[in-house]
């Protein structure tokens, strides 16, 4: 009598990532079309509804190709979190498994990521006192003072993130107000995963200059798209807070920053009609689209698990084809 034999187990996820427009979506689709794969999102921008053409959101026609998972499951003002983040993919990826598809991760959030590989460890709740008092110090000194603060007391969190954003400079500080530790050192000494660490394509340009020419590019594309149109329909929706997280993502809060000044001004004309207004609009929102890269690009080389691929070489596509074959030993 045959020896009954348990079932093979799954492999890790697979997963694609790279900065922003890399070309992620567009590889990503053409691994579904050799794969009965679903893609998870990792994007922290692609859960919002609404936030569409800046977010390069995938199209109703890619996603009725391929199934996508974590797109448009909040509205804008309900703010999402790592800890609900890793929550639901990890629900997303058994459910995936069970019907025997494959699971291809993809996305730039790289704080999901860590979140989803290392698992949480368990932060102090948000303390309205200290946030009220850090904004009154930012509103004193600037938030580029903050950032130089936690830089003296949490160097690894002030060198990923920018003196302007607010948000995560407050919830950095926070945390070492409340704990006298720092965000980074909670983070390493976060609950190991039960979840294997997933198989990571690393798609990252041997050439600045590609990925500046597409940044420019994937720009004139949104305000050709409506780009502006967007992000005014959400500026006039009374529910979704202007400082919220959703609008906080680059080129959101360029577009609101510049739609704000030309409210305030007296010109008739429109902020899209305006070709200089449009035009250093566009530069602002180029340099912070670099800058998210290069944070991405550096929390990519924290993944020492990671296998890089250019993906600006002539063969990138084809090389990472041979990667998701190895990975998924398809026939």
């Amino acid at each position: 009598m045959a020896m009954e034999m348990d079932a093979a187990p799954a492999p890790p996820v697979l997963c694609l990532c790279g900065p922003t427009a890399s070309g992620k979506s567009s590889l990503a689709m053409a691994l579904a079309e050799r794969w009965p794969l679903e893609i998870v999102s990792m994007d922290s921008a692609l859960v919002y509804r609404g936030l569409d053409i800046g977010t390069a959101k995938p199209t109703p026609e890619e996603r009725g190709r391929v199934p996508h998972h974590l797109i448009d499951i909040r509205d804008p003002w309900n703010p999402y979190s790592a800890a609900e983040f890793v929550r639901d993919a990890r629900s997303a990826i058994a459910d995936i498994r069970s019907r025997g598809r494959q699971v291809l991760l993809v996305g730039g959030t790289f704080l999901y990521l860590k979140a989803l590989v290392d698992g949480l460890d368990p932060l102090p709740a948000a303390d309205a006192q200290v946030r009220l008092a850090l904004e009154a110090e930012a509103a004193e000194r600037g938030w580029a003072a903050l950032h130089r603060e936690l830089a003296a007391v949490d160097p690894d969190t002030a060198a990923r993130l920018a003196p302007g954003d607010a948000q995560r400079i407050q919830r950095a500080l926070e945390v070492w107000r409340l704990t006298g530790k720092p965000l980074s050192a909670l983070h390493r000494g976060a609950r190991v995963s039960t979840e294997p660490a997933p198989a990571l394509i690393a798609w990252v340009p041997s050439d600045r200059a590609w990925l500046r020419d597409r940044i420019d590019e994937r720009l004139r594309t949104m305000w050709a798209a409506g780009f502006v149109q967007e992000v005014r329909r959400l500026r006039a929706d009374p529910r979704v807070p202007l400082d919220g997280p959703a609008l906080r993502a680059v080129g959101y809060r360029q577009t609101m920053e510049a739609l704000a000044l030309a409210d305030a001004g007296t010109a008739a004309t429109p902020l899209e009609a305006d070709a200089r207004a449009m035009q250093a609009l566009h530069e602002r929102c180029a340099a912070a689209t670099r800058q998210l890269a290069k944070r991405q690009m550096t929390w990519l080389r924290s993944f020492s698990q990671r296998i890089e691929l250019a993906c600006d070489a002539e063969n990138s596509r084809q090389s990472a084809i041979d990667l998701a074959f190895m990975h998924w030993r398809s026939p």
